[in-house]
């Protein structure tokens, strides 16, 4: 994720979370999936 796009990304899933919490379940799986296939492309994912 570009530098900019990741704490925007991070505000909204935290009010998602906040505003919906059983979405926590599917906002961590896309999360992984998302730092799993970055990590297998040989980027980073910080």
């Amino acid at each position: 994720m570009n530098a900019k796009l990741t704490p925007i990304a991070s505000l909204l899933a935290g009010i998602i979370i906040l505003l919906f919490p059983q979405m926590l379940n599917l906002v961590v799986a896309l999360y992984l999936i998302i730092v799993g296939i970055l990590g297998l492309m040989g980027k980073s994912a910080a």
